[in-house]
């Protein structure tokens, strides 16, 4: 067994206590304060920003970077258990400790002596001109930031920014919490005659969902024991958590379960939600969300820009929300033929089951009918040859053939949070180690809903001091867990989910760039950071990609030749209407932003509305508040930027045409887009990373071909212009 390398630095989950993490958290705090302290205590020594000696700036500034690794990783530690064990021992200490690391950031983000080493380094020309490129841009961007935080404001500015700061950290802290226990909180008893048309793993699913239900009705006191034994076994549950509500979703033929769980879900934490939290608060994020578009908005002008939205913008590959709009309303004029489509295709086969008035609860369910007749493809058919051990192993595979790299499972002999976690070894070619990665899949209580790649740990080299750490991420999902003694059997939706965050993985293990700040996925733009994830997804809909990570669990047979046609056929299907969701998402994000003064709750749900009239062509109930649980924005790093998810996917598609033109196995091209756009991270812009990639500028062809909206002369033609104007504001 290949030993843990000492550069891992890896976490002893076994023994790590929340109290343990705030008594470390502080004293992480307190440390760089002191630091802090004394490079003020120069400055009342009559030190100057022009005496300055450049070298010793850049001394100061390398060890603050090196002071503050011991804060990234015990808050890192805390945020993920947050995430991924929440329970009210975790929530307690992260949410005690949110102020105080907010005045923390405030003060470095406003620390004038330490903004002036900065100010020192980068006007010593010739001096900043010999630093290596990832040091001068962290450099750069660290200024940016230092201006973002309100250094050059007045002292009475900088406290009312301070103030704000920490308000909002505290709501959106607040609102992911709503979001987490509105959707556990949620337990809907099934009556034999709803199970109908379930199929054999949604059974499964909503039977571990009724054991969970008995469990935590137990512990809380709302049942004993003996009212357990007298419930049914097995006991089905409808729930929240995404592979259960998909389940029922796709499957159920009752339209009024249906109904029902569609309208818990889009109500979460909202004024028609009535559940409450552990403390018996109400659980609806009306008022936070209107507090943080407000609080957001003060910000913004006090760093003298209009709208939030502005402040966003200004640290990432799009210039301003005019350029945004118009990239977002192209593409939505280019989608809505095709989304047209693809409602009157639902409609039609609506009729078949009684459904005349198709309904947002009915979409899902009719998809899977359509896909059955017209494409003979079922979900459920298809999941069988998934199984995760074996997607995980052609993961790996496709990746080595890419990249030459490998991957070795070490999960016995680490510590890990949860006995369903994995964790792994990356090495390159020549066995030397890279990194490593942890797997967190499975869906169950206390864990937030999604997927997401945490980097944990980013690659960092101080030479001085002889420290070294390797890039270490967490990969985390809500997948179909193990059920009834088979491996955990996954949707191709969550196939693509997977490639997608580790996408994202292999850009922070994969860089080459030793300065923590723009290493990996660090210092990335934020409207590009998508491009590798989005990229990824390309091999799990490629038939040499799908070779490797199918076979059939119980008899080992790879995907049938007409089931792989009828996947890859399935890759545009409905893709009109989700593109059009998508543009809805992120035209609606960049708007509430935008508007000055800052909505209220009823102004945000307008804005929803007039968005949903200009660009949706499904109708949405009156009662959806799907904004309450948009936690992307509201708790999320996207506030004005959920557009990047689209952004991302031209520079994606553009990327993976060449290696369609190469061979999507072409080593050459795996090497190159490893050196252009993975191992550098954010040591160079987006837009300079992507073009020594691509050798040219990005277009947005390549997007509307993988979407299937350029299937008509006229339409392509129609829309030259605006696709030649897009394309030119994206690089």
């Amino acid at each position: 067994m290949t030993s843990i390398s000492p550069e891992l630095h890896l976490v002893d989950f076994a023994n790590t206590a929340p109290n343990t993490l705030q008594q470390q958290v502080i004293s992480a705090i307190d440390a760089a304060n002191a630091f802090l302290d004394e490079l003020a205590i120069m400055v009342d020594n009559k030190e100057s920003a022009n005496a300055l000696d450049t070298k010793q700036a850049l001394t100061d500034i390398k060890n603050f970077d090196h002071i503050n690794l011991a804060l990234d990783r015990s808050w890192g530690i805390l945020s993920h258990l947050n995430s991924v064990m929440s329970n009210d021992e975790i929530r307690h200490v992260h949410h005690e400790l949110l102020p105080k690391l907010s005045a923390y950031g405030t003060r470095v983000g406003q620390h004038q002596p330490l903004f002036s080493r900065y100010q020192t380094v980068v006007n010593d020309k010739a001096f900043f001109a010999a630093l290596e490129p990832a040091r001068a841009r962290a450099i750069e961007l660290a200024l940016r930031s230092f201006e973002l935080s309100g250094v050059a404001l007045p002292k009475a500015e900088q406290d009312k920014f301070a103030e704000i700061q920490s308000k909002l950290s505290t709501l959106s802290a607040t609102f992911s919490d709503h979001v987490l226990d509105a959707t556990q909180a949620y337990a809907l008893p099934l009556k034999a005659e709803q199970l109908a048309g379930l199929t054999e793993s949604g059974l499964a699913l909503v039977a571990d969902a009724g054991e969970q239900f008995k469990a935590r009705e137990l512990a809380i006191g709302a049942l004993t024991q003996a009212e357990i034994d007298t419930l049914p076994t097995p006991y089905y549950v409808a729930s929240l958590n995404i592979p259960v509500y998909l389940a029922i979703m796709t499957h159920a033929d009752d339209r009024n379960l249906r109904e029902t769980l569609y309208r818990a879900y889009v109500t979460r934490a909202s004024e028609f939600d009535e559940h409450a939290n552990a403390k018996g608060e109400s659980l609806n994020n009306a008022d936070i969300m209107r507090q943080i578009l407000q609080l957001r908005e003060q910000k913004a002008k006090l760093l003298g820009f209009d709208n939030y939205a502005e402040v966003s913008l200004s640290t990432k590959m799009a210039d301003n929300v005019a350029e945004v709009e118009t990239f977002l309303g192209d593409l939505a004029a280019q989608a809505t033929p095709t989304a047209e489509q693809d409602l009157a295709q639902l409609q039609k086969y609506a009729q078949n089951y009684g459904i005349t008035d198709l309904q947002p609860w009915d979409s899902a369910y009719i998809a899977e009918k359509v896909k059955q007749s017209e494409f003979s493809l079922s979900q459920e058919e298809i999941r069988p040859y998934f199984p995760l051990p074996k997607v995980i192993s052609g993961l790996f595979a496709i990746v080595e053939r890419l990249y030459g790299i490998k991957v070795q499972e070490q999960s016995e002999s680490v510590s890990r949070w949860h006995d369903d976690v994995g964790f792994y070894q990356l090495f390159d070619a020549d066995d030397h180690l890279i990194g490593g990665f942890y797997f967190d899949l499975f869906a169950r209580s206390g864990k937030r809903g999604g997927a997401w790649m945490s980097g944990f740990q980013s690659r960092y080299t101080y030479a001085e001091q002889d420290h070294q750490q390797l890039p270490v991420c967490f990969m985390v999902g809500n997948f179909t867990p193990a059920l009834d003694g088979k491996p955990s059997l996954l949707t191709h939706d969550e196939v693509v989910t997977l490639f997608h965050e580790f996408g994202h993985g292999l850009h922070h293990l994969l860089t080459q760039v030793t300065v923590g700040d723009v290493a990996g996925v660090n210092g990335v733009e934020w409207d590009a950071v998508e491009l590798p994830s989005q990229f990824m997804e390309n091999w799990a809909w490629d038939a040499e990609g799908i070779a490797l990570i199918s076979s059939h669990v119980k008899t080992g047979a790879p995907l049938p030749k007409e089931k792989l046609d009828a996947l890859l056929a399935v890759k545009n299907f409905q893709s009109g209407v989700q593109t059009l969701r998508q543009i809805e998402f992120a035209l609606f994000d960049l708007l509430i932003h935008a508007q000055t003064p800052a909505l209220d709750y009823d102004g945000i749900l307008t804005t929803l509305n007039s968005v949903r009239q200009d660009i949706a062509i499904v109708q949405t109930p009156d009662y959806n508040r799907f904004a309450n649980g948009f936690s992307h924005i509201f708790a999320g790093g996207y506030a004005a930027g959920y557009y990047s998810y689209k952004w991302a996917e031209l520079l994606s598609a553009d990327a993976f045409s060449k290696f369609e033109e190469d061979g999507i196995f072409n080593p050459m091209t795996g090497k190159a887009f490893r050196e252009t756009i993975l191992s550098v991270g954010g040591s160079f812009p987006a837009k300079v990373n992507f073009e020594n990639f691509r050798g040219r500028s990005a277009s947005i062809d390549a997007l509307l071909r993988h979407s299937g909206f350029a299937d008509t002369k006229n339409q392509t033609k129609n829309s030259a212009a605006a696709n030649a104007s897009t394309t030119s504001k994206v690089i």
